[in-house]
């Protein structure tokens, strides 16, 4: 930089001899040598402008530049991202859905088979029982008529002693219970076929 003040002082001096040949010429006239000079000191200042600041802004220009590019680069990528989420949550929620229609399927084939083997487990109970009463009525039966041939038996046993106006024996009794047993039953299951 020590250039440019003596470039200044050279100029300077030349300025101040032109001024005082100037005096002496009074007409208008290009001097070659000022034209070239002030084209000079363009060039010198315009080359310190330069360095100077442009320079620096050319600098923080390109930051710039690059610091902006980078940025559409991450928002092309965020919405590159963005779209890929944006599938990857209905391809999730689709495979919700079926999981969920799965489950669904699940119970609904659960409680269906759950309910099935409730019904036959009831209609087993119920044949159970109802084979349990048939039981129960048949055996209530049999002591029912056993009581009525008892009774049946000491009715007659009564009849043939008046009948007959004499006491039975034990052997005679029974005989005569037998038969008349034997007969009551023929004559009830026959009864009971028709």
């Amino acid at each position: 930089m020590d250039v440019f003040p003596s470039l200044v002082g050279a100029a300077g001096e030349f300025v101040v001899a032109a001024a005082e040949a100037g005096e002496e010429a009074a007409a208008f006239q290009i001097n070659l040598f000022w034209v070239i000079m002030q084209a000079l000191s363009f060039l010198l200042f315009l080359a310190i402008l330069y360095v100077a600041a442009f320079r620096r802004v050319g600098g923080v220009l390109e930051a710039r530049r690059s610091t902006i590019e980078q940025g559409l680069r991450d928002a092309e990528q965020a919405r590159r991202d963005r779209e890929g989420a944006a599938a990857e949550r209905v391809e999730t929620l689709a495979e919700a859905r079926r999981e969920a229609n799965e489950i669904l399927a699940r119970a609904q084939k659960v409680a269906q088979e759950t309910r099935e083997a409730d019904i036959a487990a009831t209609r087993e109970e119920l044949e159970r029982m109802r084979a349990r009463a048939m039981e129960e009525i048949d055996g209530e039966k049999q002591r029912a008529l056993a009581e009525l041939r008892g009774e049946v038996a000491d009715l007659a046993l009564l009849a043939a002693g008046k009948v007959v106006r004499e006491s039975m024996t034990g052997d005679r009794q029974r005989r005569l219970v037998e038969e008349f047993l034997t007969e009551a039953a023929a004559a009830g299951n026959g009864g009971s076929r028709r």
